[in-house]
């Protein structure tokens, strides 16, 4: 509702207005801090009646408001009906969060808080400001208790077309980690691209262990699991990529001095280089173990005795 002092200002001259009737116009939005005729009468003149509603909220004018600022100021308006009325508005936006944490990180870090722990703001609600307008953040009184990294301190808001503005936060300050993630889904047996995996920072208490921690760790890997989007990596889940494929045909290779003998196989599981594979001789049907050594090449040694017989 209309504050019964919002047009108690001095009255002023009316400046001398055109004789054709003035019409309301159906809506009021204000990009100041004040509020004028102009903003609500079409013509009139461009005279500072109120002061305008602050950044985010608005106000309505009921039909006998507007017949009094009429009256008051000499505008030639009369109400078409009973429930004419405008409605008065300042657009506004939050101040960004991130900004918020930003100065208070600052703020805080000679007490103690790390510049990498994550802020936590449980309840606040990022003060308005006008549209548009620049701002500035200082942060006053900051007081850290390190031991469980709660703090407390005064946010101090600036903003063009608003006057300075206060607020007491209050939070707290968690410890975070670096964590692999996945940038995409990915599939088991895919290798893990340097475009496929971004580091970012979780809190600590929501990471495993065996978590890995740097880009070097995962990229080139092969997946021994599926990975869904933002998932973080586990190193138990990476391994070296695979020479050999499971059910790929291969070439057996026997060597010894002086001698060198070649068979074709089929293996029968995955391997990385230098990881042994079972292979089946396609030949005898017989089942070796050998050791991956080349894309499509499996070493068998010597005197190996056949794991099984098909």
């Amino acid at each position: 509702m209309l504050r019964r002092s919002l047009f108690m200002l001095p009255a002023l001259a009316a400046p001398a207005l055109a004789a054709e009737p003035a019409l309301l116009r159906p809506h009021a939005l204000l990009e100041g801090d004040t509020l004028r005729l102009s903003d609500l009468f079409d013509p009139a003149p461009d005279t500072v009646i109120a002061a305008a509603p602050q950044p985010g909220r608005r106000m309505v004018l009921e039909t006998q408001n507007l017949v009094n600022i009429a009256r008051r100021y000499g505008v030639a308006w009369r109400p078409l009906t009973a429930s004419d009325r405008i409605v008065v508005e300042r657009p506004g936006r939050q101040l960004p969060r991130a900004d918020i944490e930003a100065v208070l990180r600052e703020a805080l870090a000679p007490q103690g808080i790390d510049a990498e722990m994550e802020i936590e703001l449980p309840g606040l609600i990022p003060p308005l400001i006008p549209a548009g307008s620049w701002f500035q953040l200082a942060v006053e009184g900051a007081s850290v208790e390190v031991a469980g990294g709660r703090f407390q301190a005064t946010l101090v808001v600036l903003a063009e077309g608003t006057g300075t503005q206060r607020l007491r936060v209050a939070g707290r300050a968690v410890a975070t980690v670096p964590v692999v993630v996945a940038t995409r889904r990915m599939a088991l047996g895919e290798i893990v691209g340097r475009n496929d995996a971004r580091l970012v920072r979780m809190r600590g208490e929501r990471v495993r262990p065996g978590h890995a921690q740097q880009l070097e760790q995962v990229v080139g890997q092969e997946l021994r699991r599926p990975m869904a989007a933002e998932q973080g990596f586990a190193v138990v889940d990476l391994g070296p990529p695979s020479i050999v494929q499971k059910n790929a045909l291969v070439t057996l290779l026997l060597e010894s001095p002086g001698i060198a003998l070649t068979a074709q196989g089929r293996a029968l599981e995955a391997a990385a280089r230098g990881g042994t594979v079972p292979v089946m001789n396609l030949a005898s049907r017989s089942i070796v173990e050998g050791v991956a050594v080349a894309p499509g090449r499996v070493r068998v040694a010597m005197g190996t005795i056949p794991m099984a017989a098909r």
